[in-house]
């Protein structure tokens, strides 16, 4: 039993030997390791610049083309503005011709009318002067009476 005491106290003496040599040991592992997440840190915070600068370009080009598009809307209002002004411009050629139209036919209705009143005026006359002619000569009157002008 004695050498079983010896044995365990010997053992545990061996173990409390060993023990910080191996928590040194941890500690030098952990310190490497310390190093490489510090670097793998500064690595992580480059690719975060790098990731930030590519986000801030993209910003800028969006920018951009909301700017490029606004022009762009803009152009298409002035062109809109144009082809208003240019049917305005037709609207009005089309009712100056409608109107020129009415007023050639006007003009160029009355001489007719003038013309027609005077044919009128002279068939009247000319119907007056044979029915007293046809006061004087009897087959005239006849003839008139035929025709149902007497």
């Amino acid at each position: 039993m004695k050498k079983r005491i010896t044995l365990m106290m010997l053992l545990l003496l061996s173990a409390l030997i060993c023990l910080p040599s191996l928590a040194l040991a941890t500690q030098e592992n952990l310190s490497l390791s310390g190093k490489e997440i510090i670097e793998k840190l500064a690595r992580l915070e480059e690719g975060q610049k790098g990731l930030n600068k590519r986000i801030d370009d993209l910003y800028l080009r969006l920018e951009q083309g909301q700017k490029a598009l606004g022009e762009r809307i803009e152009d298409q209002g002035k062109r809109i503005d144009d082809l208003r002004g240019l049917i305005y411009v037709v609207l009005a050629g089309i009712i100056a011709l409608i109107g020129f139209v009415i007023w050639d036919r006007r003009t160029a209705l009355s001489p007719v009318i003038r013309k027609t009143k005077e044919l009128e005026q002279r068939d009247d006359l000319t119907i007056r002067a044979l029915k007293e002619y046809a006061l004087k000569e009897p087959k005239l009157a006849e003839v008139l009476k035929g025709l149902g002008l007497l």
